[in-house]
Order: C-alpha cells, then structure tokens, then sequence
C-alpha cells in the first residue's frame, strides 16, 4: 500500500502545489470524496467556543478536532428524538411494542452497526449500559482468581477509570492491589509503550495473572496496541484478555472475532457522536456461547419470549445479549443511531483511508513548521496510531492549558491532558484547512 505521506506529495506534485500552502489543503477537500459527510453534523460555531467574544469578531464555523473527547452531533438526531418523544406523548407505555422502533427492541437496530465497526459476529456484541459499568459486568465470567493465580495486568499510565476497576476487582476477591496489580510502563524517556515489553511481562508473569486489561488505544498518546499479537500470547498462557476501545472504536479497523479477542467494552461519545454520556456496548467473543458463563443477570438478558412471563429462573439469551441487565435507554440509543447510519454509508475501511491521509498531513505540517517547537509524541507508524496526535510544548515557559486557552480565542477546539495538546481530525468532519489552520494557529502563538 501507498504511504499516505507519498500520496500527498503527488499530488502536490500534480497539482503544482507546496503541500505547505494553504491552497493545497483546500484542493485536498475539493477532492475529497467524503467532504459531503461534514455537513451532515453540526460545526459549533466559533460564537459557541466563546460565547464571552463581546467584540463579536469570532464568526464562522469552530476548527474542532476535540472529537476523540465528545463527538458531534449529527443534524438527524434532532428529528429522530422528536419521533421517539412524539410515540411516548402518544402511546405511553404501549410505545415499547408500537411506533417505528417499539422500544422492547430499540437496541437491536444498533447492532448490527455496531457489531461491523468492532469485527463482530452476530449475537457477539450488545448496546447497552456505560463503559466502566461494562468492564465491571465482565469481569464477573472472565476474572476468575485463585491463591496462585489471581493478579491483573494493566498499563502504568492507564485512563484512572480502567485503574481503579482493576484496583477494586482486586480489592472485592480478596487481594491487595500493591502486590498483585502488575503495570506496563514505556521505557525511560520514551512515552508509548512497546509491544515486546507488553508481552514480556506476561510472560514473566504467565503463571500469576488472571487477567489482562488494557486499551485498544491509549487515550493520551494516541497509540495503537497490538491486539491480536497481545491476545494470542495471553491466550498461549491461558490468561484472559480484554480491551477498553473507548478511543478505538471509530478511529480505526477492528477485527475482535477474528483476534479472538475475550472481551472488549466501549463507549460511544467520542468518534461514534452518540452525545454526552452516550449509550455504551461490549463484545463477548462467541466461543464463550456454549459455557455456563457466570454474571450479573437482569431481565433483559432472559429469553424474550418468556421475559414478561416474569418466570423464574434466568434463562440467558445467547451471547452478549444474555448480558444485558435493564431495558436500554431509549433516547441514548437513538441518539447513537443517527450516528451509525453515518458510518454505515461509508464503512470503516474507507473512514480510514481518509484518516491515514489527513493525519499524515498533520504530521508533516508540525514536522516542517513547528519541529523546534513541538513534537509529537504519538507513534509515526501508521498502523500504530489512529487519528488522533498528541503534542509535547519544547518551550517548558509556555503553559498548555494558557496555549489551549488561546486556541478557544481563535475559535479552535482540542483538549490538554497535562502536559499534552490533543487534537484528533476527525474523517467524518474534519477538512485538510482544519488541519492547517491549527498548525498555523501553534506557528503564531508559539513563535
């Protein structure tokens, strides 16, 4: 395959063009053959970034690239909650088996979406819940701790939700977290973990660890983590592994079946625009189907034919399904369906192509323009990150969070976490002048 950088520079090169003026980024969205996507989302304006401009001079559309933090909101969310508000100021109760989308099945309009942007079988994959209540419910058929082998393997610099998970799962079978929480961290003076000391940790570790936990992608580099390398030795040792694909799913290609991946659980704010506390989902590979696994029950994961007889006892539906504890959030679910229509009609493969072009643009924008002022810290590979970079201030007198500040001035949009400037394009809405006026924006503030 044709590196993405290489692809710029001909076109450039047919096109007469500097890949570093201004003009060649707006030829690159004229022939962009997703740009007709961006206007099916609302751009904050940049009135909205500050509403306290009393000069008024902030006009037009925001630069925003915070969407690995919350995604957009799609134009058809509005009609489609209308709809749902609408059936339920009509039929009440009766709407959970009237309507377009009688609410008893609101979830499974979702799934099928859902379960191609993660590489899933059916019946692997359910829409429900919220990210760290999911990790939780799975941990219950998939961390089965011993005397002797009961500990858990995290990265060191994990987002704290999927730590104090681990700490406390540690904490409820008995064990104390110092000593059996084993952590990943990267090498002195590197900032991204590699793969091969992954792996050799649970090696070193292969008779002590129950379970694996780490992400798809890290969310403060932008990493990409080997998952089927990473699932096949833990498997070699008999180990579970699960993932956390919050800032995984929508960014990049997944193929959990086929990595036979254990378990997975996102949410779905972020790349997959479901809005702010957005429903959640989580995939339980199909080779679990016929082991009694054990869970946490509720109704909604029993047999629906029977579920309003109100019988006892739990009869699971198969698969993921059988895990699902309480009738979906009917709005959440829309919300996240307007979005995976979107998907739907392009497909991650091709989402992707785009992704790994506009992020090259960036990369070599900040290389050639900010490299004594910046520096990225998120893998160059390009299947080792998704579209997210994540950027290191050389200068130590200048404050992020004062540069973050000065970007909502000018009407951009991305998000500090420490030290780091995190600004994910975003194929779907963003544009390749995006990029460059971000980059311009740093040239100005940092020079």
């Amino acid at each position: 395959a044709v590196h993405p950088l290489s692809a710029l520079e001909k076109q450039a090169h047919d096109l007469q063009l500097s890949l570093l003026d201004r003009n060649f980024a707006e030829r690159l969205d004229e022939l962009d053959l997703l740009k007709e996507k961006r206007n099916l989302f609302w751009i904050p304006p940049k009135q909205g970034v500050r509403p306290d401009n009393a000069e008024g001079v902030l006009a037009g559309d925001s630069i925003y690239l915070a969407g690995n933090s919350l995604g957009l909101q799609p134009k058809s969310l509005e009609s489609a909650l209308s709809e749902e508000l609408s059936a339920w100021r009509k039929y009440g109760v009766q709407g959970h088996f009237r309507g377009t989308n009688p609410w008893v099945s609101i979830d499974e309009i979702v799934e099928p979406h859902m379960s191609a942007l993660v590489g899933a079988q059916p019946g692997e994959v359910a829409v429900m819940g919220t990210l760290t209540n999911n990790i939780h419910t799975l941990f219950v058929p998939f961390y089965k701790p011993t005397p002797s082998r009961h500990k858990i393997l995290i990265e060191k610099a994990a987002f704290p939700s999927d730590w104090y998970i681990a700490c406390s799962q540690l904490e409820v079978a008995g064990f104390d977290p110092k000593e059996s929480l084993i952590m990943v961290a990267p090498e002195d003076g590197e900032h991204t973990l590699r793969a091969e000391n992954i792996l050799e940790a649970i090696r070193s570790h292969k008779d002590e660890i129950a379970l694996v936990l780490l992400p798809g992608i890290q969310y403060q580099t932008g990493q990409v983590l080997p998952m089927k390398e990473i699932t096949e030795v833990c498997h070699s040792f008999g180990i579970k592994i699960g993932f956390d694909l919050a800032h995984a799913v929508g960014n990049v290609v997944l193929q959990l079946h086929e990595w036979n991946v254990d378990f997975a659980c996102w949410c779905s704010y972020k790349y997959l625009n479901s809005g702010p506390g957005g429903i959640g989902g989580l995939f339980i590979h199909s080779k679990y189907d016929k082991e009694p696994l054990t869970r946490f029950a509720g109704w909604w994961g029993h047999n629906s034919r029977t579920r309003f007889n109100m019988d006892q006892p739990f009869d699971a539906i198969p698969g993921a399904f059988g895990f699902r504890q309480s009738n979906p959030s009917v709005l959440t679910t829309v919300a996240l369906s307007a979005s995976l229509q979107i998907f739907g009609s392009v497909g991650m493969p091709e989402l992707r192509k785009k992704s790994e072009k506009l992020t090259a643009y960036f990369e070599y924008l900040i290389d050639k323009r900010l490299s004594n002022m910046v520096r990225s810290i998120t893998p160059r590979e390009i299947e080792s990150r998704g579209c997210q970079l994540s950027l290191l201030i050389s200068d130590k007198s200048k404050n992020p969070k004062e540069i973050e500040e000065a970007l909502f001035d000018r009407g951009i949009v991305c998000d500090v976490r420490g030290e780091v400037i995190r600004a994910a394009p975003t194929p779907l809405y963003n544009q390749f002048v995006d990029v460059y006026d971000f980059v311009q924006a740093l040239v100005d503030l940092l020079a």
